[in-house]
């Protein structure tokens, strides 16, 4: 505890919900959000004022210092004093770059405010809209701080006026996007402005920041700062130490935290529709809305960290209750109990141990068993439902085989493997059965190539291939004939398959999780129905795989609820990995339409009913006229007039497609799509044609049909990849007479 000076503080504001922000920084990539923190933290003296903004404490993992970039989130609290009161501020730093937006969005489930970093000169980027989007809506009330102010006056040159304009633009199009993304009644009170104080603007390299009310308080315009960055190189670092000292940076953002972000009493009432599902009548949905800290336990579980010493460590919000060490509690997803063993406060790279954190605070536990991301720890013995499913805004879309350099590091390959996976949910690994190889998908290339460097640091080598794209398959239109059938290898069992395409918004809806297995047949139902489902068919899903979905019509014959459990696996088998290429299916409504089953349980185990149930869907996939799909990413590259063309020509030439051009100033951003499959090493290319002039980001944007000329040569070659004939095989090969 001895490092901390403020941790008995923290644990007593811990207790005064109305005194507690939890918080978050945002923005696109380096736009300078450690930094900033690096100021916050020297003001609560967790760091000192000489080493911060250099030292970027909340980058505490090796890597990122050495790139300069945030790969995972970061959590610390500190106090600080407003208008004679102690506030408890618990931040949340997270990364910028999209291939691992994946932590942004666990982070913004655990607070109920963001701090939204843009650079002065590149304005809000496509990440920028990508995070406060995310914000919004887990009902996240945004601030937002223009950073790198410095660079409009020693790179750009601008006046005091048009300082001002750069400013203007920069709020209005961040309030574009509150508009557009914020919940219906917040549209208009979560608007950021100068005059209310919630926009700050400043050099968190340079440790000084302003608001309005902060520049009418000290007295200092414009034209100081404008002068402090004017004259000799020793004339102006004196001068702008000066401006540092007068105008701390962390005196406007901690007070702007304080003054206009809510604290968890205002905020759960308003979140908890959208992240909680359960009843607020309830109990626990009581507990929820007053934030009771002697109401039943209500978490939920945002990060795990795999420690050599403390095991598992799930780090998360507590909306309800107490978490104190040897509590007993429900694990609601996962349907088991655990009992919490330690309790901590996490401190960056450190935890802190503390006898409980009452509801309304961030957390940290360890001695659960098999706890995930997004899992709900819940009181013993009181029912209550998961939260909300966490929505990324990406799928893995690359993907590497990887294995041990040595085969005697399999045991360590397997240990590593979970723990990476176990600590980013958005890392896939899959051992691919026709090829044996291990395959791992990401975010993208950097996301594999710093999973890469894990590795070694764990002291495994491993091969990795060049990467491999995911592709998804799907089908033109419903199938049109009469059900299809198929036998069980002995002849003894018949089931009959028809196929339909589900429309996008039911897709969207199971990716956001609306339409789940987790849920209760009724509330299921009653979603299908409001996207113009049949009642039968609403009320009989019996199984969900990836975006696909098993509906049972079958009525009047027996044995059905013996074999039921090996169809859905024999269903989830046939989307898992499809028939063209062996990709997962995607957006397939699989109906059993009608079945025999023989009467002796010998004929009818999962050795008869798998392929009994694989066959029909596969040869109904292939009578549908079957599409290959690619990933797309969205692309947006802000670039001087001079290099425009040269952009044009680099997006064209990797198959993207020009969507739109925007001039802002003397800069033009350019927006196109553009397949994954080409998008890799556009880096460097970019900087070489543009000179390094070039701010660009990729995201991912929408799954699309690979074009027709190509779909052949593309399943040939991922065919031959999978050790496959290159050729996918012909409907009538599935096809059984009656």
């Amino acid at each position: 505890m001895g490092r901390y000076r403020q941790i008995e503080e923290i644990v007593k504001l811990m207790n005064d919900r109305e005194m507690v922000r939890n918080t978050s920084i945002i923005a696109h990539v380096d736009h300078g959000k450690t930094t900033l923190s690096d100021s916050l933290l020297a003001a609560a003296g967790i760091i000192s004022e000489q080493t911060a903004g250099q030292k970027l404490f909340l980058d505490s993992w090796e890597l990122e210092q050495k790139r300069q970039m945030t790969v995972f989130a970061s959590n610390i609290s500190l106090t600080h004093t407003y208008k004679g009161k102690e506030y408890l501020i618990n931040l949340i730093d997270t990364p910028g770059h999209i291939d691992f937006s994946g932590a942004v969005t666990r982070s913004l489930r655990a607070v109920d405010g963001a701090l939204v970093v843009v650079d002065a000169v590149e304005g809000p980027m496509t990440q920028t809209e990508t995070v406060l989007m995310q914000a919004l809506r887990e009902r996240v009330k945004p601030i937002l701080f223009i950073n790198k102010v410095d660079r409009l006056i020693k790179e750009i040159k601008l006046t005091p006026e048009e300082i001002q304009r750069k400013f203007a633009k920069i709020i209005a199009r961040i309030n574009n996007l509150i508009e557009k993304y914020a919940p219906s009644e917040h549209k208009k009170d979560w608007q950021v402005n100068v005059e209310e104080g919630r926009v700050a603007f400043g050099s968190a390299l340079h440790k000084w920041g302003l608001n309005l009310p902060h520049m009418k308080a000290k007295g200092v315009s414009f034209k100081d700062i404008i002068d402090a960055y004017t004259g000799e190189p020793e004339d102006i670092a004196r001068k702008v130490d000066a401006l540092s000292k007068k105008a701390p940076l962390y005196e406007p953002i901690l007070d702007m935290f304080c003054e206009h972000l809510p604290n968890p009493l205002q905020a759960q009432p308003y979140r908890q529709s959208q992240i909680w599902p359960g009843d607020p009548t309830s109990p626990v949905g009581k507990g929820m809305a007053k934030v009771d800290p002697n109401g039943p336990l209500l978490m939920c579980i945002t990060t795990i960290e795999v420690d050599p010493h403390s095991g598992v460590v799930a780090i998360g919000r507590v909306f309800s209750g107490t978490v104190e060490k040897g509590k007993v509690v429900n694990l609601v997803t996962s349907r088991q109990k655990g009992t919490i063993q330690q309790v901590y406060m996490s401190m960056a790279a450190d935890r802190v141990i503390v006898d409980k954190v009452p509801a309304g605070n961030i957390a940290a536990l360890s001695g659960l068993p098999s706890v995930h991301v997004g899992e709900t720890v819940a009181e013993e013995g009181v029912e209550t439902h998961p939260f909300e499913g966490l929505k990324y805004v990406s799928d893995p879309v690359v993907t590497v085989a990887v294995e041990p350099e040595d085969v005697k590091d399999l045991p360590l390959f397997d240990k590593v493997i979970h723990k990476l996976t176990l600590e980013d949910p958005n890392l896939h690994f899959i051992i691919n059965k026709e090829s044996g190889e291990y395959l791992l998908s990401g975010m993208g290339e950097l996301h594999l190539e710093v999973t890469a460097y894990r590795m070694q640091e764990a002291g495994l080598k491993v091969k990795i291939s060049k990467p491999i794209v995911i592709y998804r398959e799907t089908i033109s239109h419903d199938y049109k004939g009469p059900p299809i059938m198929g036998k069980s290898p002995n002849k003894h069992s018949k089931l009959w398959v028809t196929l339909e395409k589900l429309p996008e918004e039911v897709i969207e809806a199971i990716r956001a999780e609306k339409i789940s297995e987790m849920q209760t047949r009724d509330e299921r139902q009653k979603i299908l129905k409001q996207f113009g489902w049949s009642t039968e068919d609403a009320r009989n899903v019996i199984a969900i795989e990836g975006t696909n979905i098993l509906v049972n019509r079958i009525k009047g014959r027996q044995y059905v609820e013996e074999v039921i459990d090996h169809v859905k696996s024999g269903f989830r088998e046939a989307v898992h990995t499809s028939v063209l290429a062996k990709e997962p299916a995607y957006g397939l409504k699989v109906n059993l339409e009608d079945i025999m089953v023989h009467e002796d349980p010998v004929h009818r185990g999962p050795a008869q009913i798998l392929p009994m149930t694989w066959r029909p869907i596969w040869c109904c996939f292939l009578l549908s006229d079957p599409k290959l799909l690619e990933p797309l990413l969205s692309f947006e590259c802000k670039v001087p007039n001079d290099f425009v063309s040269s952009v044009i020509a680099i997006v064209q030439k990797r198959r993207g497609k020009i969507l739109d051009m925007v001039n802002e100033e003397d800069m033009v951003v350019v927006k196109a799509e553009m397949p994954v499959a080409e998008s890799f090493g556009i880096a460097d290319e970019l900087r070489s044609s543009t000179q390094g002039r070039a701010f660009w980001a990729t995201q991912f944007s929408r799954w699309a049909p690979v074009p027709e000329s190509m779909q052949a040569e593309i399943i040939a070659q991922i065919r031959k990849r999978r050790g496959l004939s290159p050729t996918p095989p012909d409907a009538r090969e599935f096809y059984e007479e009656a």
